[in-house]
């Protein structure tokens, strides 16, 4: 394993511990998400170059897309749910209540 993929890697791993061990707040979540998504996105960049194709060059640009789209509706509903619930504790939050 190339130290480049072990930090990708790692970059990614941490993100998902985090994600999966520290959901207090709704912020800290969508943090996780972000680096993440980050670390894909660094790491197709460097797929992108090493194989060296011409048919593969857009893809880190539309991850980036996604990612901007997917960090906006993160946003979005962490103002909604502050206005509504007052607070961004993934405790306070029940799904089923309407």
């Amino acid at each position: 394993m190339t130290p480049t993929h072990f930090a990708f890697s790692a970059a990614f791993t941490l993100g998902l511990t985090g994600l999966a061990l520290h959901r207090h707040h709704l912020l800290s979540a969508l943090l996780c998400l972000e680096g993440m998504m980050l670390s894909l996105f660094l790491a197709l960049s460097l797929w992108t170059l090493q194989i060296e194709s011409a048919s593969f060059s857009p893809l880190p640009m539309i991850l980036l897309t996604f990612s901007a789209c997917e960090a906006s509706a993160g946003l979005g509903l962490l103002v909604a749910t502050a206005r509504t619930h007052a607070t961004d504790r993934l405790q306070n939050l029940n799904l089923l209540q309407c």
